[in-house]
């Protein structure tokens, strides 16, 4: 394999993360409120096949988009209603709109499947998209790609540098000392679980409107990435910086499946494409593992120095989810 084709291909891992980004920022806003929105694997089938035939309909990208965000927030704001007001589990109402939004997108979306319609363009950056090596690699993608980039800082500044982002924390921490303080704590819950699953649901779009332009419905290949997305979610430690690197992980673990594909012939296909959904779970397992019993007592027999290092290592891989996160809110 050539350099130019390693670049090109690293270019693409930025493109296949960038519907991933999206979905883990909404997902990381809403459980940083308190609110789990497990619908998320749903939502980005019916986001994908919405936005898809609303573009088709329209002959507009932009109306495809929003009608992606529409979605999304209509699914969020179910699993609001089912967990602020009426108090229901958060999981099992968002695994029943998983099922429900992915059975939806498959119905509705057969007179669309295999029809051509509108894609995404490359927007190369003057000046900066003929910077050797860097122009290639991440100034020469499509505008949704570019947004990917910067609502990662954007929301990591609104969460842990600004009021509303301390807010934000707080009825997902201690919402009864967030209500004490004067939050409405079930009106800024329904906002960003809302807000949440409009983010969200511009993940499905750029798959079918960029990323992988059209409708196959169960043949699509998005089914199974929402779920990747929540246990990103978990792996950033509710951190949109963190998830961001473990989205590009996943991308980048996809994308060597098919490189090392010809040097492995004795591999099975299917096994690389699968593969990195293994590693995935693994990884979130690495997470956590250091607040294992058994994990103590074996570092506890190590060396000094190794035993500083794992500590080290674990203490920076480890992930607390807000305090209060899937816990109804009661204010009397």
């Amino acid at each position: 394999m050539t350099n130019e084709a390693i670049l090109l291909g690293l270019a693409g891992v930025l493109t296949t993360a960038a519907p991933l980004i999206f979905a883990v920022v909404g997902e990381t806003i809403s459980e940083r409120g308190g609110v789990i929105n497990l619908s998320i694997n749903g939502t980005v089938l019916l986001t994908a096949m919405g936005g898809f035939a609303v573009s088709v309909s329209t002959g507009s990208l932009l109306w495809g988009f929003v009608a992606g965000m529409v979605i999304g927030a209509l699914v969020a704001l179910i699993v609001a209603f089912g967990s602020v007001t009426l108090k229901q589990n958060q999981v099992a109402i968002g695994f029943v709109l998983a099922l429900v939004c992915r059975d939806l997108a498959y119905f509705i979306g057969n007179p669309y499947m295999g029809l051509e319609g509108l894609r995404l363009p490359s927007l190369d950056i003057p000046l900066l998209g003929d910077i050797p090596i860097i122009g290639t690699l991440f100034f020469n993608h499509d505008l949704m790609t570019y947004l990917s980039y910067l609502i990662i800082p954007a929301a990591w500044v609104w969460i842990f540098r600004t009021r509303p982002g301390l807010v934000l924390q707080g009825i997902g921490e201690k919402p009864a000392a967030a209500f004490v303080r004067g939050s409405n704590v079930r009106r800024l819950r329904y906002l960003y679980t809302v807000l949440g699953g409009a983010i969200i649901g511009l993940s499905g779009p750029i798959y079918s409107l960029s990323v992988k332009a059209g409708w196959k419905g169960t043949i699509s290949g998005l089914d199974g990435l929402g779920w990747i997305a929540l246990a990103i979610t978990i792996f950033g430690g509710w951190n949109p910086i963190r998830a961001a690197l473990g989205v590009y992980l996943f991308a980048f673990l996809q994308w060597l499946g098919l490189v090392l594909q010809p040097s492995l012939p004795g591999v099975p296909s299917q096994v690389l494409q699968v593969a990195p959904f293994p590693l995935m779970i693994m990884t979130l397992l690495l997470v956590n593992i250091g607040n294992t019993e058994w994990v103590t007592r074996t570092l506890a027999v190590l060396p000094a120095p190794l035993r500083r290092f794992f500590n080290r290592l674990l203490r920076a891989m480890r992930a607390s989810p807000p305090a209060a996160l899937g816990t109804p809110f009661e204010s009397e």
